[in-house]
């Protein structure tokens, strides 16, 4: 699937185009399953212009799950038949996994463990690897109380529970509609917007030591509930840096996404997955993305 120009999902084109190269040091793989990140009708649409640089025509997609197909020169850590996963973000936008193949650099691959699906292998890279990153750049100690804006979502979910893993105390903010899936993980639910400073308090009355959002437009009620000393960061506001937080942006990394599958494969991590979708109907996932719709990780097929 490929687009030639920003735009909204309708631009992108089911197409032909040329095997990707096993060149040396690279792993080509044979996608199973892709997964829709927000960031990709972000990019589509040219709102991530001036941060990254992009190459048309492009293939949206940077999470894949799927078997190596063939390796270059000097690949000794894959075989053919591998079962792999990346985050595969290059420096470029340009040959990402919404395809039938795909060629990485093999540092940005890892093996899935036995136990582990396609479809949570390729839903877990980009929203675990921005959690992780989210979780240990507040240092995060199981003496915190961690505040998570937009627990539900994506990324909150699964920071949610590495957090309660670490044994932080975790208040999360969701919907009325979500407050029983985050209770089932040991997570204190408050409904957002309005009132919310006040609702956290009844909670904890000296308010919180970290507080993660991964929403934006939460900037002065972070403030509000930080502790003296508390630790901060975003992935949405890149103005929490004027005001002492840290703006998070995910990196590739393949070793912490081994650990993050090792976690799926032993059962104390869940990725919660909504629907699959052919990839001649990613526009529709994307659709789906965008209008807020999924209730979990959506997926391309590459098989269908």
């Amino acid at each position: 699937m490929t687009y030639t120009e920003y735009g909204d999902p309708s631009t992108l084109e089911l197409t032909d185009a040329p095997l990707p190269k096993a060149s040396p040091g690279t792993v080509m793989i044979r996608v199973e399953r892709a997964s829709v990140n927000p960031v990709d009708w972000k990019v589509m649409a040219g709102g991530l212009d001036g941060l990254i640089e992009t190459v048309f025509p492009v293939i949206p997609g940077w999470d894949v799950a799927g078997v190596v197909e063939a390796v270059g020169p000097d690949t000794p850590e894959f075989a053919p038949g591998d079962r792999v996963a990346s985050y595969g973000r290059t420096h470029l936008i340009h040959g990402g996994t919404y395809a039938e193949y795909v060629a990485l650099p093999a540092d940005l691959v890892t093996t899935i463990p036995d136990g582990v699906d396609a479809d949570v292998a390729a839903g877990l890279p980009l929203t675990g690897l921005t959690a992780l990153r989210s979780l240990e750049t507040l240092r995060l100690s199981a003496q915190d109380t961690l505040l998570i804006h937009a627990a539900s979502g994506g990324v909150g979910y699964l920071a949610a529970q590495l957090a309660r893993e670490i044994g932080a105390r975790v208040i999360g903010t969701a919907s009325a509609r979500h407050h029983e899936k985050l209770q089932a993980i040991g997570v204190t639910p408050v409904t957002y917007g309005e009132g919310l400073v006040d609702r956290v308090r009844e909670i904890a009355p000296d308010g919180v030591s970290a507080v993660a959002d991964f929403v934006g437009g939460v900037r002065e009620d972070t403030l509000a509930l930080l502790t003296e000393g508390g630790r901060h960061v975003s992935i949405a506001d890149p103005s929490v840096e004027e005001v002492g937080g840290r703006w998070v942006w995910v990196r590739p990394d393949a070793p912490r996404l081994r650990t993050l599958l090792e976690k799926v494969a032993a059962g104390t991590l869940a990725v919660p997955i909504d629907r699959r979708f052919a990839l001649a109907d990613a526009a529709e996932a994307l659709e789906v993305s965008r209008r807020g719709e999924a209730g979990g990780k959506l997926l391309i097929d590459a098989t269908r």
